[in-house]
Order: structure tokens, then sequence, then C-alpha cells
């Protein structure tokens, strides 16, 4: 009987949910590095994490799992489901700081500068790579550390995070290429 990959136990989706956050943020930075020429560090978090790409990549495994041999299918959920979550998450930081972290105001085919088509079809290429390819080399890979090491290593990486969390709900990580504030979005449009 073949194991769903759905069905594992909370520390592979927390530990799924760190390394899909970090491979965002690893993206975001590649991607600002290349037309920014300046290392900059994304996100509201001073980590080198993202979460809003952890939980795009949760769900994405909960959701698209038991499809992954549809790869075209799963993009098109890829793009819908990010698209949303990316939607309501630009939605809420902004109303939580009056502030924005991204604006695709400028992009082809944008909803109110919180997302926009460009972005849609990354994510849908980033889902199915995510769900087709990826999680059957992380289940193994899962599978071969102890269960002790992967507690202990979830224990850190939550702690870490949660210290992060309250230090950057106080002291969001801002500035230029990092967010842009609600006045100057305004002002912009």
């Amino acid at each position: 009987m073949k194991k769903k990959l759905f069905s594992h136990s909370f520390d592979f989706y927390v530990l799924l949910f760190f390394i899909t956050a970090f491979a965002g943020w690893s993206w975001e930075v590649l991607l600002f590095l290349f037309t920014e020429h300046a290392f900059i560090n994304r996100g509201v978090y001073e980590g080198p994490y993202l979460p809003i790409y952890g939980a795009g990549g949760l769900l994405l495994t909960m959701l698209l799992s038991r499809i992954r041999k549809k790869p075209l299918l799963v993009f098109v959920l890829s793009m819908v489901i990010c698209t949303v979550l990316e939607y309501f998450t630009s939605l809420i930081l902004e109303r939580m700081w009056g502030i924005r972290w991204w604006d695709y105001s400028g992009h082809f085919l944008n909803l109110d500068g919180r997302v926009c088509l460009l972005g849609a079809v990354v994510f849908g290429l980033g889902g199915a790579a995510l769900v087709c390819l990826f999680l059957p080399f992380f289940v193994k890979l899962y599978e071969r550390i102890s269960s002790k090491w992967r507690i202990a290593l979830c224990f850190l990486l939550l702690l870490i995070f949660i210290g992060d969390g309250a230090w950057s709900a106080m002291h969001p990580n801002t500035g230029d290429g990092i967010s842009y504030s609600s006045d100057s979005f305004a002002h912009s449009r």
C-alpha cells in the first residue's frame, strides 16, 4: 500500500514549511540581486525565510499531492491557490502595518498591484515543481532522518521563528526594495 504524501506527522509539515519558506526567500533575494544588483532581505521577518512561501508550500502539498501525476492540472491549480494566497496576504499585511511588501502595479494584468499574471505563472511553475518533482524526493529524505533529529530541528527552527516573529511584529523589515508605504503607493498611482 502506497503512503499518501499528505498523511505525515507534524514535523514533516514544519520542515516542509521552512524549506519552502527558505526557497522563496532565496528566489526573491536572487531575483533582486540580478534585477537591482543589490542584496535585499525580502519580507517582513529578519530571518532567511518568507512565510508566505512556506504557507503556500503547505497548502499545495495538502491540496494537490493526490494529483501529482497530472502536472498540467497541478500547474493551473497552483497558479490559482498561490495567487489567492498572495492577494489576501498583501491585503492583510497592508491593513496591519500600512505597508506593502510587493507592488505589481506596473505589470501586465495586475489586480490592484497585489497580484499579476507573471507572478501567477511563476507560482504555477513553482507549485508544479514542488508537488510533482520535489515532494517525492523530500519524503525519501525525511524518512532517512531519525525522528529525534527531526523533532530537535523542528523545535530549534520554531523557536527561532517565534522569536523573529515577535521582534518583527514590533519592527517589521522595511526599506528600499523591501516595502512600499501606503502613502508612497497612493502617490505613485
